[in-house]
């Protein structure tokens, strides 16, 4: 990979992180509140992110002859596996139980929110358990 890839990926990692931070939605209560129907304005940051996202992965491939720092776009599977919804399934839990999502947890911590170290070393342990458990399975 070039310094190209690093600069863009750090220019990316830090609008996201500034966007969560002014969507607030590196407060736990926030996005606690969202879940429980009490505020929508989480809706309008998942919306607008949504459909923002889905203009560009429409328009990239017309647009553009390759990505940037690939060699072609790449193709994903149309339905998801039974492991997919387990997985989905447990980070919800994971997310209610919290109030937070991963993405959040991490750019909480460029807030001061400390508290939020305990959520991302569950993380932690859960996503080696998981990698440990796969390996067992001999996946």
């Amino acid at each position: 990979m070039n310094a190209l890839f690093y600069v863009s990926v750090l220019i990316g990692g830090m609008l996201f992180g500034a966007g969560l931070t002014l969507a607030t939605m590196v407060q736990p209560e926030v996005v606690l509140a969202f879940l429980r129907f009490d505020d929508w304005g989480l809706m309008l940051v998942l919306g607008s992110a949504v459909m923002i996202t889905f203009a560009v992965y429409q328009l990239a491939p017309r647009l553009m002859k390759k990505p940037l720092f690939a060699d072609k776009f790449g193709k994903h599977a149309l339905f998801g596996t039974r492991q997919t919804l387990v997985g989905a399934a447990i980070f919800g839990i994971g997310w209610g139980l919290s109030g937070v999502c991963p993405g959040p947890a991490i750019a909480g911590l460029g807030t001061g929110n400390w508290p939020l170290l305990y959520t991302l070393a569950g993380l932690f342990v859960g996503a080696w358990l998981q990698g440990w458990w796969a390996s067992r399975r001999g996946e």
